[in-house]
């Protein structure tokens, strides 16, 4: 009598049963693994288009800088960028009256550093206040309508392109999809814009600047609300 032959039929059984148990629960947890990182990816692109609508809605600045008078305009950004920082930094020493007004309309866009940290961090918002405000008096008109807007599209392009279809990840979390789609937004703006300022070689120029700085933020350690329009309004005014 050989060793398998020794084997009781139920124990085989059992042994069976146990494996096909521990397969299925394996199955079910990969299952369930799988099923909470396609919701954590859904609540994530949620939250990144909510950010990117508010994003979008600063698209007034540049028809400001187009409509009125450079001295109204330089004012105006001005006064904004003091507010809102008057604002954000009330939000982040809990005064009641920031967490009233600036945590009610924009806690959802807010990022964990500058909901948690205890540093100050200022929001996209003072970033782009404060591109608005440079390239608004130091540049050419035109160019800083094009530098921010570029800035707001194609950045927005880029987020929510990489969030939904980035798959080969280029640096760090940015991916080919989302910085192909900021370059192409870029180019695209500069390219409907062109009325005001003719497209040519110094516009491709920029739109890889700016392209390069969206990838490269971390390592120029500039917020790319800021210089990606700032390159992009000093390449133009060339």
């Amino acid at each position: 009598m050989n060793f398998i032959s020794a084997i009781h039929p139920q124990s085989i059984i059992f042994m069976l049963e146990i494996t096909s148990g521990m397969d299925y629960a394996c199955i079910k947890g990969n299952k369930n693994f799988n099923e909470a990182k396609l919701q954590n990816t859904r609540k994530s692109l949620q939250k990144e288009i909510i950010r990117k609508a508010v994003h979008l809605s600063s698209l007034w600045m540049p028809a400001v800088i187009y409509i009125l008078p450079q001295p109204i305009v330089v004012y105006l950004f001005a006064f904004l960028l003091i507010f809102d920082f008057i604002f954000e930094y009330g939000y982040h020493k809990r005064y009641r009256w920031a967490r009233k007004t600036f945590g009610t309309l924009f806690y959802k866009t807010l990022r964990n550093k500058e909901i948690l940290d205890r540093k100050f961090h200022p929001t996209g918002s003072i970033y782009v206040l404060t591109a608005a405000l440079i390239c608004s008096y130091f540049f050419d008109k035109y160019a800083a309508i094009i530098g921010l807007t570029v800035m707001l599209v194609a950045d927005s392009a880029a987020a929510l392109v990489g969030k939904a279809f980035g798959r080969i990840k280029i640096y760090k979390n940015k991916t080919i999809e989302g910085t192909l789609a900021f370059f192409f937004s870029a180019i695209l703006v500069n390219i409907l814009l062109s009325p005001l300022h003719p497209f040519g070689i110094y516009s491709i120029l920029a739109c890889s600047a700016a392209t390069l700085a969206e990838l490269f933020e971390d390592k120029i350690k500039i917020d790319d609300n800021l210089s990606i329009p700032l390159l992009t309004a000093g390449i133009l005014s060339l």
